[in-house]
């Protein structure tokens, strides 16, 4: 595998990558990824990849992150009270334990797949 550079990454044409590519932090101000529209309070909507921009690694692949064209942004939809409800019951089943059956408060870590109590009741005993 042959070592990306910066200015590999600069292919604004898409002659070698197929859609136009840019260095990391080097697009074009109309163009921007994902989380650059939400900050804004827009959303892709539909419209396809416009751009991507890399970032070389050492040893690995490069960090690719894909443009949308702000122009056609469109509005983040707001959360309607049915979506409020459903986020709310998503996030209470995460802070149940299955073993206790409690509300832990937080939500339970997945790498121990139950609240912090019941993974370590020694330690708590101790307390």
């Amino acid at each position: 595998m042959k070592r990306l550079t910066l200015a590999d990454c600069f292919d604004p044409d898409g002659e070698r990558f197929g859609i136009p590519t840019y260095p990391w932090r080097c697009a074009p101000d109309d163009l921007a990824t994902r989380r650059q529209l939400r900050i804004r309070g827009l959303r892709p909507g539909g419209q396809d990849i416009a751009a991507q921009t890399l970032r070389p690694r050492r040893r690995r692949e490069p960090l690719t992150a894909y443009l949308y064209r702000v122009e056609l942004a469109r509005p983040v939809r707001p959360m309607t009270p049915g979506m409020w409800r459903a986020h709310a019951a998503m996030m209470r089943a995460r802070r149940r334990c299955p073993e206790c059956g409690r509300d832990a408060g937080y939500v339970i870590p997945p790498t121990l797949g139950m609240c912090v109590t019941c993974a370590y009741p020694e330690e708590q005993r101790a307390a």
